[in-house]
């Protein structure tokens, strides 16, 4: 089967990565993590972005994002 539906059923979640790195190491940390349970994630779509501050510095990032699976 393949990641394309024509007719059928998508989920859609949300979840938030955290990083002390960058948005873009809490973006991978969404994708590998949600991966590890669900199969077949289709595409996602960033919802939000902030960051903490500390001392005149992000120190931390995250990033949420809602993920789109095929319900099989």
């Amino acid at each position: 089967m393949t990641d394309s539906i024509d007719n059928g059923v998508i989920k859609i979640i949300e979840i938030t990565g955290v990083s002390t790195t960058s948005f873009d190491d809490a973006l991978n940390h969404v994708v590998a993590k949600a991966s590890e349970s669900i199969k077949g994630i289709t595409s996602l779509e960033v919802t939000r972005q902030t960051a903490t501050v500390r001392d005149g510095k992000v120190a931390r990032y995250e990033l949420t994002a809602k993920l789109s699976f095929v319900v099989r």
